[in-house]
């Protein structure tokens, strides 16, 4: 199985057509000059030791060089034998809040890119756990299903805002019943929910759905992020802030932490609860209760290890570029007199 590590090098391949435009163009302006200067058959009379041939084959060869420098700086790599990879770790599913209220600024810059940070920071100290992001307002979604790929995390996570989602509100319960419909429960594995959120308009009933989580042995810890004084929700547009969110009544709207809310929740999945800060996140907390379940096998991976190959690439590049380099310009006077095929 053929592969390239860094395929986006391919790219280079491109310019070869338009090395070839510029060659062409070249000669013929040459030939142009040539016919102006006199009659062809007495130019080259007066200059036999130039070659029209040998220009053609030193571009050929330059060419050839540059496409095989281009594919070994991408570096080919053939698959060479398959093995078996176990892992033991645990699944962990990031139920993250994204409705409007998360746009408050009691954390900096405000509660969503605060948690976003603190999910980076925990992408970063994964090993084998198996990590999946869930985004809830008035309806849940699955961002990113289970999985040990943590740079394509990493790539959902930074995609989040608060517009990702069409309905506004707090369906908490809604995330904790997603999260366990994207659990499998075959494997055997830990399991573990971290529900970070505000509480704030808690529609559906949240505490029923941690305690059915319960009876399935999964933990939810609760990272509560705002504070209790609140502080008002902008309004954004074209991604400025141009006011913020008012009632009926035309008075600013304040958002406020719900932490008691965050504390049911968490009572009710036999997780921990702890309140976010600009200077803790409160995961280093959470992931040492995570650190304490128990690892287990999950899955078998099979993958192919690949042995590099642009050595062969390179070597042929600088050997085409050498005979370029002995490649004269200039006929060989001595060579152009023999004629093998005369007749005596």
């Amino acid at each position: 199985m053929l592969r390239f590590e860094h395929i986006e090098f391919l790219w280079g391949l491109a310019a070869i057509p338009l090395l070839i435009l510029i060659f062409l163009w070249v000669r013929r302006w040459k030939r142009k000059a040539l016919l102006a200067f006199g009659d062809p058959h007495t130019v080259r009379r007066m200059m036999p030791e130039v070659s029209l041939s040998r220009p053609g084959l030193k571009f050929v060869l330059y060419i050839l060089a540059y496409a095989s420098l281009v594919v070994g700086i991408a570096n080919p790599q053939i698959g060479t034998k398959m093995e078996e990879a176990k892992r033991d770790g645990a699944d962990l599913m990031i139920l993250l809040d994204v409705s409007n209220s998360m746009l408050a600024g009691d954390l900096a810059p405000n509660r969503l890119e605060n948690a976003k940070r603190a999910i980076s920071q925990l992408i970063d100290n994964l090993h084998n756990d198996r990590i999946g992001i869930i985004i809830f307002a008035g309806e849940a979604y699955v961002q990113l299903p289970i999985t040990t790929d943590y740079s394509a995390a990493k790539l959902f996570l930074n995609n989040i805002t608060t517009d990702i989602v069409p309905t506004q509100g707090t369906a908490i319960g809604a995330a904790i019943d997603m999260g366990m419909k994207s659990f499998n429960f075959v494997n055997g594995t830990s399991k573990a929910m971290i529900l970070m959120t505000d509480g704030e308009n808690h529609e559906d009933d949240a505490v029923s759905a941690a305690k059915n989580a319960r009876a399935k042995d999964v933990a939810i810890h609760v990272i509560g992020l705002g504070s209790q004084e609140g502080a008002p929700v902008p309004i954004y547009k074209n991604g400025k802030p141009v006011g913020f969110h008012t009632d009926e009544a035309g008075k600013t709207v304040v958002s406020k932490l719900n932490e008691e809310m965050c504390k049911e929740i968490s009572e009710a999945g036999n997780g921990v609860y702890v309140r976010a800060s600009n200077a803790n996140s409160g995961l280093n907390i959470v992931m040492d209760q995570v650190n304490k379940m128990e690892k287990k096998t999950y899955d078998s991976k099979s993958f192919k290890n690949y042995e590099d190959r642009f050595q062969f690439f390179l070597g042929l590049s600088m050997l085409l570029l050498l005979l370029e380099f002995f490649i004269s310009n200039r006929r060989n006077l001595k060579l152009s007199e023999l004629n093998l095929f005369e007749v005596r």
